[in-house]
């Protein structure tokens, strides 16, 4: 993993810290510097124990630099700085390397960004936890510029009309769409064959979600219809089975077209044109919350105890457990809020509309809910149908055939202890934004639907194909230029040694020819002593 160098790096100036004669003088001179310790690498505030440390008895007196204080002290300051500059650091000496390896953040970092792992990582002898989450998060960081690079177009032939619904079951390497030709498919994601097609459920299919033990969809018909696993299926859901109470359901309530489906560990959410979102026990399928809108709702993205969704032009915050309104932005978008996409760690929001326009908002929770816009795109003509977000990369699909991917890395403030009140004196970034970091073309009309997933961003639209632009060429490419790049450096420090050796070895030999010119001289000089000496007896 590459790291950059960066100017002002607030958390570390602790190593100008100059030496003081006793404890008193360090003391204050730690009073000096204390606005210095109180502001990490962006700004946010520094933990109250790490202040506590810097000014306990732990800090030696003698101390010149970073690596001569107490290894809990070092890791509280670690736990302020960000991935790469946590990296710069490593390369700093041994010490610095091994806490920076081992260091508990690094699991935070990954599961903030990405979640949990598809796999767990085989923690076994000889190797700490926090090491292997070291290596996962480098892993998956490296693999999250792919996008950038070279890809291969899959296009899947099966749907007669309109496809409304993409969704990307990564773990299980499979692919659900289905629209207005009223059936469900399912395809492989890797080979982009097709596994299996649903009969018809008659009516048209605008959301379908799932995950490893469960398939929904639904659609105008206005009903819910599931498929649970089928642990004996090498496919994992059974579509074209006979309808089998055990394996497959439907659920009536929604008095409107159903538009959104989610789920998550134990619940089932929907959301209708009748201006409700239903949540769902999973397990008995009885409707738990009814959460009501003033419009139809468009969409809806839920995390822990809480769900965002998007009804007319206005943005929601919910909560699950008492049905209540956290929060709410009005007129989000000019027109239709139609897209939402949410963050792993749920802070983050993401909304696309009838304006073309995706607006970037923050959650921050303190003594009440507060949503603020942080950013705005315009990369579209015409309105954002569908959007998706895998870190650092959101997605989105609009009616004019584009999609546009966004990093979203550079807006994303660092600081993860901050609060509502340090959060608030932050700059406002919505003027300061970069455009789309790439545009994707090629679709003659309509694009509905886009999930990421897998090295792999998969749309459909109008044209009734699905498209999967695989960019694993360019993770073989760049892992390639990786392994090249590591043999010149090798070959580099091979001839440097080589080099260094010979440069020892020549000035060796000169140092015998000279030590022996030396004697030589001496010895002529003794020799032309000793003649005088025997002429002078002579003459004597």
């Amino acid at each position: 993993m590459a790291f950059e160098c960066q100017k002002g790096i607030e958390s570390l100036r602790i190593c100008s810290i100059e030496p003081s004669k006793n404890r008193d003088n360090l003391t204050l001179e730690l009073e000096k510097r204390k606005p210095l310790h109180k502001l990490d690498a962006k700004g946010g505030i520094v933990n109250s124990k790490c202040e506590e440390l810097l000014t306990g008895n732990e800090v030696l007196p003698g101390c010149r630099s970073i690596t001569e204080l107490p290894p809990v002290l070092i890791s509280e300051i670690f736990n302020l700085l960000e991935p790469k500059e946590l990296g710069i650091v490593s390369c700093a000496c041994t010490l610095l390397y091994q806490i920076a390896s081992e260091h508990h953040v690094w699991k935070e970092f990954y599961c903030e960004r990405w979640g949990q792992p598809i796999l767990q990582p085989p923690f076994g002898a000889g190797h700490s936890d926090e090491k292997l989450w070291k290596e996962l998060f480098a892993e998956r960081e490296f693999r999250s510029k792919t996008f950038m690079g070279r890809y291969t177009i899959d296009m899947l032939n099966g749907h007669t009309e309109d496809v409304r619904a993409v969704f990307v079951l990564a773990s299980k390497k499979l692919v659900f769409t289905s629209g207005y030709d009223q059936i469900v498919r399912m395809w492989d994601l890797e080979e982009g064959l097709s596994i299996a097609s649903s009969e018809s459920l008659g009516c048209t299919i605008r959301a379908v979600a799932a995950d490893s033990r469960l398939l929904v969809a639904g659609g105008t018909g206005g009903f819910i219809h599931g498929w649970r696993a089928n642990d004996e299926n090498p496919q994992l859901f059974d579509l074209r089975a006979p309808q089998n109470e055990d394996m497959e359901f439907q659920v009536w309530e929604h008095g409107g077209p159903i538009t959104c489906l989610a789920l998550d560990f134990n619940r089932m959410y929907s959301g209708s044109w009748d201006m409700s979102i239903r949540v769902w026990d999973r397990s008995s399928l009885e409707c738990l919350k009814v959460l009501i809108h003033s419009d139809w709702v468009w969409n809806l993205a839920p995390h822990d105890t809480t769900v965002a969704s998007t009804a007319g032009s206005d943005l929601y915050v919910w909560d699950t457990n008492s049905g209540s309104q956290l929060a709410i932005i009005n007129n989000a978008h000019a027109g239709y809020t139609y897209s939402l996409a949410r963050s792993h760690t749920g802070k983050l929001l993401f909304t696309g509309g009838e304006d073309g326009a995706i607006h970037m908002f923050e959650i921050f929770e303190n003594a009440m809910y507060h949503v603020r816009r942080v950013a705005t795109w315009i990369p579209h003509l015409n309105a954002v149908y569908s959007l998706a977000f895998e870190f650092p990369w959101l997605v989105s699909a609009s009616s004019d055939g584009k999609l546009s991917l966004i990093d979203v890395r550079k807006l994303l403030r660092t600081n993860r202890k901050s609060s509502l009140n340090s959060s608030s004196k932050a700059v406002n970034l919505v003027d300061n934004v970069e455009p789309p970091q790439r545009m994707l073309h090629g679709f003659g009309s309509n694009l509905f639907a886009v999930d990421v997933g897998s090295n792999r961003i998969v749309c459909a639209g109008e044209e009734g194909l699905v498209r999967i632009w695989n960019f694993s060429q360019a993770l073989e490419i760049e892992q390639r230029v990786q392994a090249l790049r590591g043999l010149r450096l090798e070959n580099r420090m091979r001839r440097r040694n080589r080099q260094l050796e010979t440069n020892d070895k020549g000035r060796r030999d000169n140092q015998c020819s000279f030590t022996e010119k030396k004697n030589q001289i001496d010895g002529h000089r003794n020799s032309w002593n000793n003649r005088r000496k025997m002429v002078w007896k002579v003459k004597a």
